[in-house]
């Protein structure tokens, strides 16, 4: 249009086709918008009531380490007094001639191995954490001068949630080195107000993994001499209390098809301590799987590449291994069907099988 000329008027009929055609385009563009509006971006999952569980219909596990249970006490107390343990022992796939970590035979070193895999010593690839009380601010990383990966972030990497409930303050060295991986942490030295806690939280939250670690044995074994009437009176304790949690998860359908058990120690005892790492009442320890879809029999025959160390204590550079402590951390990452620990080296194949 020249500069100072006047615009025209359209048409009357041009200028109501315009309008129609403006009119239909502003319902198209505002039908659009609803639609947008009202449905979740492809991207963004809807959260469902149980966030960040395990996925629906998948295994559970509860992983169970009774503080400084030496295999001796279940033969001392017998089935009658132990039923539940000798029950795991006789219905699953297990060994009383499991190891502790090689280094130490000492609580936080021990669970530590448990939960990431690795040996203790920091220079040949092991997670560093070698003391055994609670210290404030530290950290495995710390430990170890690198980032070291857990079966709690193995299992948030997943989408999975997990649970910890520990007997003794220093096990918040997990909470601080897996913050974001552990959706719920319960400490008290009250084993049966823990157990509780970890029964309730199993029937109500959906998650992958709970650990839980029961003090009552160590305790005793520390104040009367591990094997003594006071020890052996305090694993009849804690057998109950497991009862309790193998009770709960036979009770309901969705546990009970669902749940595995793996249930091992950090070191035995022996005397009035479990300090000396080359004495087997110190370094031997039990390895028990129990639950959906595991049959019984002995570990050590379901895996020959593993070798039954009888009364001894094999290196690491040992070519047939025994069962460890230490393997529990990809056990466990194999029944929820997940990759291993990253970094792990105690069986990092996964190849250590239960089923």
């Amino acid at each position: 249009m020249r500069p100072g000329a006047r615009s025209r008027p359209l048409p009357a009929p041009v200028l109501a086709v315009a309008v129609a055609g403006l009119a239909i385009a502003l319902v198209l563009v505002l039908a659009l918008t609803l639609a947008l509006v009202a449905a979740p971006p492809a991207t963004t999952p809807v959260a469902s009531p149980l966030a960040a569980s395990a996925p629906a219909g998948g295994t559970r596990v509860l992983a169970i380490s009774v503080d400084g249970l030496n295999p001796t006490a279940l033969r001392r107390l017998g089935v009658e007094r132990a039923p539940t343990l000798h029950r795991l022992v006789a219905e699953g796939r297990s060994t009383l001639n499991a190891r502790t970590a090689r280094e130490l035979t000492q609580t936080l070193p021990n669970h530590t191995s448990m939960v990431t895999g690795r040996r203790i010593d920091s220079r040949r690839g092991g997670h560093g954490v070698d003391w055994n009380d609670h210290r404030r601010g530290t950290t495995v990383r710390r430990a170890a001068g690198r980032p070291v990966a857990s079966v709690f972030t193995v299992v948030d990497r997943a989408g999975g949630s997990s649970a910890v409930f520990a007997g003794k303050e220093k096990f918040t060295l997990f909470r601080r080195s897996w913050p974001r991986a552990i959706d719920r942490f319960r400490f008290t030295e009250d084993d049966a107000a823990l157990v509780r806690a970890a029964q309730r939280d199993l029937v109500n939250h959906d998650r992958a993994l709970t650990f839980l670690h029961l003090r009552t044995p160590d305790t005793a074994g520390h104040a009367d001499g591990f094997g003594s009437a006071t020890y052996l009176d305090a694993v009849a304790r804690v057998d109950r209390l497991v009862g309790t949690l193998v009770a709960t998860i036979e009770r309901d359908e969705q546990l009970r098809q669902r749940t595995v058990v793996v249930l091992t120690s950090d070191h035995g005892g022996s005397g009035p301590s479990h300090l000396p790492r080359a004495r087997l009442g110190n370094y031997r320890i039990p390895f028990l799987v129990w639950g959906a879809s595991i049959t019984g029999g002995d570990l050590y025959a379901l895996n020959p590449q593993r070798r039954d160390p009888g009364r001894g204590r094999p290196t690491y550079g040992a070519r047939r291994q025994p069962v460890r402590n230490g393997d529990l951390a990809n056990v466990v990452t194999a029944l929820l069907g997940l990759r291993p620990v990253p970094g792990s080296r105690l069986n990092p194949r996964q190849d250590l099988r239960v089923r």
